[in-house]
């Protein structure tokens, strides 16, 4: 794997760019955004480790340009600013994942393993199809039967989950983790208003279901009776 640091403060470059390749990643380093978009015209990278505070054009800003332009490289950001709010403008920007520092390297290593296979098992112009319903990485367009459906950061971060594990349970851990962060603590309520707003969202308008609940498990997505509602409508 070939990765691009983008990181103004040198000897957290070095310590990060040491600790990548003591893993088996070759990492070049920048200072800057705009050094980061110089050298992206010129060599090939798998995947950005960015930090969100640069001088000049900010990591959010950097990664937000690249998507404008369908350069679809992933891409994790890192920052002194872990809240919620800082994760969720992160991936709103285009970020694949957020990392707060002080952070692990061998989390860095394992968040880029993660989306670099992400990425290869979903080239940019594969669409995910799950009945009617249609994820566009791309794009971060979701939409059913043609009718796109508007999703805040929240929804929209539970919903890719569910999508990329269709017909598999996802536990409520695992969305915590998704839309909040690996270690923070959230209200069992919050987790149920946005569960709940996803539904309404996503199945509250159609006559097929794809979102089902097991009890005190979690949430699996997938279509359910479809032979049994296609014979309803025509009976």
């Amino acid at each position: 794997m070939r990765v691009l640091i983008v990181e103004d403060q040198a000897r957290a470059a070095r310590e990060l760019q040491s600790g990548l390749e003591a893993s088996g990643i070759e990492a070049r380093v920048v200072a800057s955004a705009e050094e980061a978009l110089h050298l992206l015209d010129a060599e090939a990278f798998e995947a950005l480790v960015v930090d969100v505070m640069l001088p000049g054009m900010s990591g959010l800003t950097l990664v937000r340009r690249l998507r404008e332009h369908n350069r679809l490289v992933p891409a994790v950001f890192l920052s002194a600013r872990g809240g919620l709010e800082d994760r969720l403008q992160g991936l709103e920007a285009g970020g694949d994942d957020y990392l707060a520092k002080p952070y692990s390297i061998l989390e860095v290593v394992a968040r880029l393993r993660s989306i670099t296979r992400r990425a290869q098992a979903s080239p940019g112009a594969r669409i995910h199809h799950v009945a009617d319903l249609a994820w566009d990485p791309q794009t971060r367009r979701i939409s059913r039967s043609g009718t796109r459906i508007d999703l805040t950061p929240k929804e929209y971060a539970i919903m890719t989950l569910l999508i990329e594990h269709t017909g598999e349970v996802v536990s409520r851990g695992q969305m915590v983790q998704a839309v909040w962060g690996m270690d923070c603590a959230v209200d069992p309520n919050a987790v149920d208003v946005q569960i709940l707003r996803l539904r309404r969202k996503v199945d509250g308008p159609f006559p097929v279901k794809l979102i089902h609940t097991l009890r005190g498990v979690g949430l699996v997505l997938e279509p359910r009776n479809l032979e049994q509602h296609g014979a309803g409508q025509h009976g």
